[in-house]
Formats: C-alpha cells, structure tokens, sequence
C-alpha cells in the first residue's frame, strides 16, 4: 500500500538521517516501524484497549528513542508527535489531552536528568525547550479538532446515505405498486369483457348438457357421464369466471368500526370448518390494546382466510400456524407465518399479480385480490420469507381513516 511506502520510507529517512547511528538507535527506530506498520493489521491492536497498547508504546519507544540519543540534546524529539497524532485522531478529548500531558512530560523528565548529570540549562535553551513542548498541545488541538470534523462528516455522509438508500427503497417499492396497479387495471378491463363474452356460451353449452342427460337413455352409461363432465366442468368454468369477475369489479367498502381480533377469530373459524381434516393447530397472539378499525368486515375477512389457507397449505402436517396482531408505528399489523418452505426471492415480488401461481391447481386470484382489498383500505400487504425457514404475510392497515 501507498502508506506502508510512506512510513517505511520516513523511517529509512531517519535512519540515514542520523549522525550516529548506533545499534539501539537503530533498534528502536525499527520497533517504532514495525509497530506503526503491524498495528493496523492486526485485529487485537485495533480495539479500543489495543490502541490504548499502540499508542503507549509509541510514547515508550519515542521515550527510548530520545533518551538513546541524547536526551535533551536528541534531535529526535518531534517523535513524540505520533504518540500524540495517534491519540488525538482515535481517542475523545479526555485521552488526547492524557496523553499530550504524558507525552510533555516524558520530554521534560530529561531536564531533570541533564541538572543531575550537570548541565546547565539557561537564557534561550531554556526558551528553545519552552517551545518544543508547547507545540506538542497545539498539534494535537488541531489533528482533533480536524479529526473530529472528518468523523462528523463521515457520520454527516452515512446518515445522508442511509437516508438515499431508504428513499429509493421507498421509490422500488412505489414503482413496483404502480407496475401491479397498471397490471390489474388492465388485465380487470380485460377479465371484465372476457366474461362477458365466455357467459353466453357456457349457459348454452350448460343447457344443452342437461337437456342431453334428460334424453339420454339410462342405459347408455357412458352418454350420461360425458354429458355430466360437460355440466361439472360447466359450473366449474362459470365459478372461476365469478372470480375473475369479483377481481375486476371496482371495490366498494362498506366501512364500520371493527374489532379485527374478533375478525381474525371469524375467518380461522370458517377456514376450520371448510378443512376439518387436515386443519392444523393456529397460535394466537392478540393485541389486547388493538382499538376498533373503520373497515370493511366481509371483504377483509376473505383477505384473512386466504392468508390463514395458505399458510395452513405452505405449512407441514403437525405445524403451527401463527397470527399476530400489534399497533405499530400509528398502524394495526397484522402477520401470518407459516413453517412452509418459503418462497423463492425471483417470486416475491410476482405473488400479488394476477393469475401467478406456484401450486399445482389454482389460478393465483386470492392474493392479487388480498392486495386489491387492503390497497382500497389505505393499508400495505407484504411479505417476508427465507428458504427452507417459511413466510410471514404482514397487513398494515392505518387506524385512523382519512
């Protein structure tokens, strides 16, 4: 890396620099490059205690270091700016100006060491010393001061980030609203005419057949069963035809103040009763305090059901079904999970369409319906799942109407 170059060049600088040259000179200069170039690479340094360890043993080296070299007299004194450079861009204020003191002290105890050996420090030496510790609390009022306004900005640019990464999540989740808006407008328009059109035969085809079985003679086994597959098949294609039907017909809400718990109990009631069976054990777990809703009971309560029959069908024999209800954020929520095998990522965003299905029989209305109800209610229908974990349908509905 550019900066590993830097400091190995910036120490081989200071090593050919020096006028002596000496073996522990030497040896402690490499210790102070081997610990500014390891540091960073090593996880446990990069703690907050780790960089507790680094910066004071910068502090020691660079104490080492000066003391090796003549002490007061060193030339290497400005060593002891990178214990305090590192202290004032990763610690707060309290453990720059901690070690900032410790490292002005480290450099005057060698004033107390030159009296006791002798020297006489006076006049402009003393002022030249004066000076050299003072620009120790200077630059590190400054390096903080900067690194501090780095890491407000660094905060400044994340929290914008975060902020655009929401808006366009907002603006995904928008575009592909409108995307299955456009879809179900335009595919109820054409439901809408197609059944026009397909009912009038199917009444003919539906008459014929039974005028057929009324003719035909009893022995004539085979006549009257073709002739009861055309009426089966018959009602069948008019039942689906109903479907398309109810999804193309604008909805009208029929609103009154509702207790959704009570709603819930209903439609896990109906689906009980239309699967006696096979109908797994549903867990409960109500929101006591969830107030009265201005809703439309009939019409969300098939969106219950069919949220409650799939989980019940993506669910294991033996599983529970779970149905939660909360206030959340100034909305009712509602969450259905199933122990399903979840659902595939390419197919979560093609559940609410018309006519998708990932079962064998069906013809994937119920969920695209489910959307078109809770969208005319002013809520939000989605999903969250994870293969091989199951899904969780979640019904936000706002508790207080426009």
């Amino acid at each position: 890396m550019a900066q590993d170059a830097v400091w190995l060049l910036l120490f081989s600088a200071l090593a050919w620099a020096s006028p002596t040259r000496s073996s522990a000179e030497l040896e402690v200069l490499g210790a102070l490059a081997v610990l500014q170039l390891a540091s960073p690479r090593i996880a446990v340094l990069n703690t907050q205690r780790g960089n507790l360890a680094v910066i004071l043993l910068k502090l020691l080296l660079g104490f080492l270091l000066i003391g090796v070299t003549g002490g007061i007299a060193s030339s290497y004194y400005p060593i002891l700016l990178l214990p305090v450079v590192s202290a004032a861009t990763t610690l707060g204020p309290m453990g720059t100006t901690i070690f900032t003191v410790l490292a002005c002290a480290a450099y005057l105890s060698f004033v107390h060491i030159a009296y006791s050996l002798g020297y006489m420090l006076e006049g402009l030496y003393l002022r030249d010393l004066s000076l050299r510790v003072i620009f120790l609390p200077v630059v590190a009022y400054l390096t903080y001061g900067l690194a501090a306004d780095n890491r407000e900005a660094a905060v400044r640019a994340q929290a914008a980030a975060d902020q655009l990464a929401d808006a366009n999540r907002r603006l995904t989740e928008a575009e592909a609203s409108i995307r299955r808006s456009e879809r179900l407008a335009a595919l109820g328009q054409l439901t809408a005419g197609l059944a026009h059109e397909l009912r009038n035969p199917l009444g003919t085809m539906k008459a014929s057949a039974e005028m057929l079985l009324e003719r035909t003679d009893s022995q004539n086994e085979l006549g009257r069963e073709l002739a009861g597959y055309i009426s089966t098949e018959v009602d069948r294609t008019n039942s689906l035809i109903t479907r398309f039907l109810e999804f193309a017909r604008p909805v009208k809400l029929r609103k009154a103040p509702t207790d959704i718990n009570a709603l819930i109990d209903r439609a896990a009631g109906t689906l009980a009763r239309q699967h006696p069976a096979d109908h797994p054990a549903i867990h409960k777990n109500y929101d006591p305090a969830l107030p009265l809703i201005e809703v439309d009971a009939e019409l969300l309560e098939r969106v219950f059901i069919n949220l409650l029959q799939n989980a019940v069908q993506a669910s294991p024999a033996g599983s529970t079904v779970t149905i939660k209800t909360r206030v959340a954020q100034g909305s009712a929520e509602i969450a259905v999970l199933d122990r399903g095998s979840g659902i595939r990522p390419e197919d979560r965003e093609q559940i609410f369409n018309p006519f998708f299905t990932t079962k064998s029989t069906g013809v994937g209305l119920g969920l695209a319906v489910s959307s078109k109800i809770v969208d005319e209610h002013g809520g939000k229908i989605s999903v969250e799942s994870e293969l091989g974990r199951g899904s969780t349908f979640r019904v936000t509905l706002p508790l207080t109407q426009k």
